[in-house]
């Protein structure tokens, strides 16, 4: 894809409404100081991990499925395209539900029927994978979405007075004991979405080589994460104070929208979650389609990937999956951000080592089915993370995700160093 394209395409995931509403949830909880301070940490840390991340992608044309056979093994990575397949999903599901939620806002009627309507109008979009026109769909509604903010603000400012209580807005200090402090639980939160570094590995596969210096710097970099993070949750702490009646929930801050401003408030969540949900659906299709036909060892038509997807999303979309979002970000947190430091890892061994990556057309079986470092150091790391969270200890909420990504790293650095295996790859 060409550095246009392929920016505007990624560029759908900044106008997500979770980034909006998690910031403010985030100030309300642990105080505005405290959750800015996060967010600074936050962006920072996914800046500099995904300028390396989409480097790579970039430099060696590797998806999260082709590196992943390197990292885990052919079966191992199976697993990895299965957790992203799912968690895309997850995301879609979610998203959606907010815009049909919006829908029902504004015209009443079963939440059911904005479901169906929300998947029948966004499975098209996505029908060609990112390639098709997912740059020029984001395109057009990026104006409508940050315009739709701005407006919001001012409009609620007007309405509602501009009060600095937004800025000024504290609770009470929070030991470390008891899952403080506050800018540590925000920073713990914002790993929950450590997905984001398997988004931007497939998405900058499908970039030019000679793009790179751009893309890790204006696409990929911290541009991205300022505006994705910080401006979002900005304008979503700002309005949560300062709309009445309104609560820190992605249904609430939609629900407060539309209250605010009619069908433009409903415009503007349109264009937000169809913004975001381009991304969901084509990562979670291309995934699930990745890992079935892996699995199945047959290939068949994409479209009909497609109506499967469509149709799983549609499935969940009825259950009450908003509800369980906080759990659901802590699980991914685990899973993803031991990945993700493995990842770091393999990339820089290699490259003090002198080592080149495996090419993305080296087909599956020349690759084992297991690597044991890596396979084990993530397992183990899941598992250390899982019990962390699962212990309902108070630090647990904060320190699990960063203790699975310290134990994932040093764990695959010391068994690639003591069974000499740096890759799956079948040595012939």
């Amino acid at each position: 894809m060409g550095r246009g394209s392929l920016t505007m395409a990624w560029y759908g995931l900044v106008s997500a409404m979770f980034f909006v509403y998690i910031g403010a949830a985030l100030a309300v909880a642990y105080g505005t100081a405290n959750a800015i301070i996060g967010l600074i940490l936050t962006i920072i840390t996914f800046g500099a991990i995904n300028r390396v991340l989409s480097s790579y992608a970039l430099r060696h044309q590797l998806t999260v499925a082709q590196f992943s056979r390197s990292l885990l093994g052919r079966s191992g990575s199976i697993l990895a395209t299965l957790i992203f397949a799912a968690t895309a999903i997850y995301y879609a599901v979610f998203e959606g539900s907010i815009v049909a939620f919006a829908f029902q806002a504004q015209f009443g009627g079963p939440i059911a029927l904005w479901c169906a309507v929300v998947v029948l109008y966004s499975t098209p979009l996505v029908a060609g994978g990112v390639r098709n026109f997912l740059d020029k769909i984001n395109g057009w509604l990026l104006p409508l979405y940050w315009g739709g903010l701005i407006i919001a603000v001012a409009w609620a400012g007007t309405a509602h007075g501009f009060t600095p209580n937004w800025l000024t807005h504290a609770v009470p200090s929070l030991g470390f004991a008891a899952g403080g402090p506050g800018w540590l639980a925000t920073f713990a939160a914002y790993m929950g979405v450590w997905i984001l570094m398997m988004y931007t590995m497939d998405f900058a596969a499908l970039g030019k080589q000679k793009d790179e210096r751009f893309h890790k710097k204006v696409t990929f970099g911290w541009l991205f994460y300022t505006l994705a993070f910080g401006v979002n949750a900005l304008i979503g702490i700002f309005l949560t104070f300062t709309l009445p009646g309104v609560e820190a929930t992605e249904t609430g801050v939609a629900g407060g929208l539309v209250k605010l401003m009619g069908i433009f408030g409903l415009v503007v969540v349109f264009a937000s979650q169809t913004r975001i949900n381009t991304a969901n659906y084509a990562m979670g299709i291309s995934n699930l389609r990745e890992a079935g036909e892996r699995i199945l060892h047959i290939k068949l038509p994409a479209l009909l990937w497609t109506v499967l997807g469509a149709a799983i999303i549609f499935a969940l979309m009825l259950l009450p999956v908003v509800h369980y979002l906080l759990l659901a970000l802590a699980w991914q947190g685990v899973l993803v951000t031991g990945w993700v430091s493995i990842a770091l890892t393999q990339i820089a061994l290699d490259h003090r080592e002198g080592q080149a990556a495996e090419p993305g057309w080296i087909p599956d079986h020349s690759f084992r089915a297991v690597n044991v470092p890596g396979v084990t150091a993530w397992l183990v790391s899941a598992a250390a993370g899982l019990v962390i969270l699962q212990s309902h200890v108070a630090w647990g909420a904060s320190l699990g995700a960063v203790i699975t990504a310290v134990i994932s790293s040093l764990l695959y650095a010391l068994l690639r160093r003591a069974t000499g295996t740096r890759t799956a790859l079948r040595i012939t």
